[in-house]
């Protein structure tokens, strides 16, 4: 009996499979020795109210440790597609970050992507969790993409820059989706243009917020953030023809709201990246824009909260080597927070921070690769951003300076 209800089993899946014009299970396995090193200083001397003060010097917080995903995100997948017929298809995607240094996260959330879409000579409807429209210039357009010490200094700054104004409950281990919607975005419907443009290609996502709305308005409750955060909506446009590839993309979310008060907060992105593949070596470049705005239904008679720009550029080169990969990116981005000038006394200096990253991939073959990261991140006025590790010390008057990282890993995927 049992070894009939096991053959049944075995046919019952066979016949889910034949249905599917193809299943494929997929991931990416990535460790690498990674360590960091944080340094701040002292920058405090005498003054008339303190003649005889001491200097710190400086403090450095370090750590060395086994990590995952620093050339590629460790992750596992399942993607499937069905033939409808009339040139439709129907495909799902569903993908989940592991944590393959300590184990601690396998497939436990599809937070990576988590889709399902509808395609054809129109193009692509796809819907679900996936990444937002203003991401991909920097996962594209950077030699290091998103990942390890060398990571898009760009994207650094912008994923804490417009964070939910009451990010969701931590779900540790797991990876948390509540905390903003710069990289990906839940509860989204997304069009994608069909692949046959003459090189022309382009996206567009709007993000539902999944929020309670009350008629009459007066019975909403007094809480924040609780009528329209987590709102996105984005496109971008691109054209890529031989060895030319520029894309504009641009990004509206939601991170807070107060209904009573009459604000609405939201991060406004926009960015435009570029490469060129001259053959012995392939350029590129981005420069972004990204604003914290709040809107005022009734602008207040002092003119309200001024916007806070943050402002960013990158230039980076990958030169192959035989079976090999030269990669190296200067970055910088700045933070102004626009504020108007004092009569008689200095203009407080915009925070800004700059990052070099060189790296080597050795590829021993087309699944599987060595690769070594080296990076310096310099912090100026105030900012503090890290390539990654324990936080800069700031308490009893230390300001962050420099952030210095490397990784050295392997990578398989299958």
């Amino acid at each position: 009996m049992k070894k009939s209800l096991t053959a049944l089993a075995v046919l019952a899946v066979a016949g889910v499979a034949s249905a599917q014009s193809s299943v494929t299970v997929f991931g990416i396995v990535d460790a690498s020795v990674t360590g960091y090193s944080n340094k701040s200083s002292d920058l405090n001397g005498p003054t008339i109210l303190k003649p005889f003060y001491l200097n710190k010097g400086s403090v450095t917080t370090s750590r060395r440790e086994l990590a995952n995903s620093a050339y590629n995100t460790s992750r596992m997948g399942f993607r499937g597609t069905e033939d409808l017929g009339g040139g439709l298809a129907a495909g799902f995607w569903l993908e989940a970050p592991i944590s393959n240094d300590d184990g601690q996260q396998g497939i436990a959330t599809f937070a990576r992507r988590s889709t399902v879409s509808l395609s054809g000579g129109f193009g692509e409807i796809r819907l679900g969790r996936d990444l937002t429209p203003t991401v991909w210039n920097e996962v594209v357009f950077d030699p290091f993409g998103t990942n390890g010490v060398g990571a898009n200094l760009i994207l650094t700054a912008n994923a804490g820059f417009g964070n939910f104004g009451t990010p969701a409950a931590s779900t540790a281990p797991f990876t948390n989706v509540g905390t903003n919607n710069y990289i990906r975005a839940s509860n989204t419907v997304g069009y994608f243009l069909p692949p046959n443009l003459g090189g022309f290609y382009g996206q567009v996502m709007y993000g539902f917020s999944e929020k309670t709305k009350y008629s009459p308005g007066l019975a909403t409750p007094d809480v924040a953030n609780s009528q329209r955060q987590g709102r996105y909506a984005g496109g971008r446009f691109g054209y890529a023809n031989g060895p030319l590839d520029v894309a504009l993309a641009y990004g509206s979310s939601t991170i807070g709201d107060q209904f009573y008060v009459g604000t609405t907060t939201k991060i406004n992105s926009l960015n435009l990246g570029a490469s060129y593949d001259f053959g012995p070596a392939k350029l590129f470049g981005e420069l972004s824009r990204a604003t914290n705005k709040m809107d005022y239904e009734v602008t207040p008679a002092a003119g309200g909260r001024r916007d806070i720009d943050l402002t960013g550029y990158l230039i980076g080169v990958t030169v192959p080597v035989g079976v090999g990969l030269i990669r190296a990116s200067y970055a910088g981005v700045k933070f102004d927070a626009n504020q108007p000038s004092t009569p008689f006394a200095p203009r407080v200096a915009d925070p800004k921070s700059n990052k070099l990253a060189i790296g080597y991939v050795h590829n021993l073959s087309k699944r599987t690769a060595l690769y070594a990261t080296v990076a310096r991140l310099n912090n100026k006025n105030g900012a503090a951003l890290t390539v990654g590790g324990p936080a800069f010390v700031t308490a009893g008057g230390f300001t962050a300076k420099t952030s210095t990282g490397y990784d050295f890993g392997l990578r398989h995927a299958f």
